[in-house]
């Protein structure tokens, strides 16, 4: 009695013989990832590089308050978070620096703090993210991979809520301060600075950016459907066959 032909003469015949057993070893043998996670990593980072670069603009810029005034229309006031400027009419700016921190309002203060601290979490964040791609092979263990694009997701979304805290409280004091009725109508108000509106944008995108990547962390971890058509027939012959041989 002939013995029953082996698993190789079987695939033989079949159209998906091309896909070997070894193949198929080397191609499962890396981590599997999501198509969805392939998108989001790029378009994080790219959003992250984005956001840090708005906050540190915003956080440098001397335009996060501007006053003008009837009174004096040849010269308009700017204030930062560490220094305050005069601008002629002409385009020439003089520029000069606080003398103390103690000296600065309460809301410049926390925006000095809040905004240097949003800078350090969201560059760390960053270098963090780079390992954790899946188009980076420094890091060889999945989990470790899906750890560090999260734990840089999470990072991302700190350092947006910790440069809106201070922007968006500039901006209510100098609302609150524009329309109190003590000050008489004569008197000039402080009024939006470009720097606000910068801020805005980087904190907002850090929050978009930070939950790009806990998303593609939590894709790349997902099983990839089963093979269809002729590698699912090929799989599922090669179990017969391995059946039919151990009996």
């Amino acid at each position: 009695m002939s013995s029953p032909p082996s698993s190789s003469t079987w695939c033989q015949d079949l159209p998906g013989a091309a896909l070997q057993p070894p193949q198929q070893a080397a191609l499962g043998s890396s981590e599997p990832m999501d198509g969805c996670a392939g998108a989001l990593e790029p378009l994080g980072m790219l959003l992250y590089a984005g956001a840090w670069l708005c906050v540190l603009g915003a956080a440098l810029s001397p335009r996060w308050l501007s006053m003008s005034t009837s009174l004096l229309p040849v010269e308009s006031y700017e204030l930062g978070l560490w220094e305050a400027c005069v601008v002629q009419d002409t385009g020439g700016m003089e520029c000069r620096a606080y003398d103390s921190l103690l000296a600065l309002s309460p809301d410049l203060q926390l925006g000095r703090v809040l905004t240097c601290a949003s800078l350090a979490l969201g560059a760390l964040g960053f270098l963090l993210a780079i390992p954790g791609l899946s188009l980076v092979n420094g890091c060889k263990e999945g989990g470790a991979k899906r750890t560090l694009g999260a734990a840089a997701g999470a990072l991302g979304m700190l350092a947006g809520v910790l440069c809106l805290i201070p922007v968006s409280y500039v901006a209510h004091v100098a609302v609150v301060r524009f329309f109190d009725d003590a000050l008489p109508d004569v008197v000039p108000r402080w009024e939006f600075g470009d720097a606000l509106f910068c801020g805005w944008a980087g904190g907002f995108l850090l929050e978009v950016a930070g939950l790009l990547l806990v998303l593609a962390s939590r894709s790349a971890g997902r099983e990839p459907p089963a093979p269809a058509g002729p590698q699912r027939r090929y799989q599922v012959m090669n179990t017969v066959l391995a059946r039919a041989e151990y009996v």
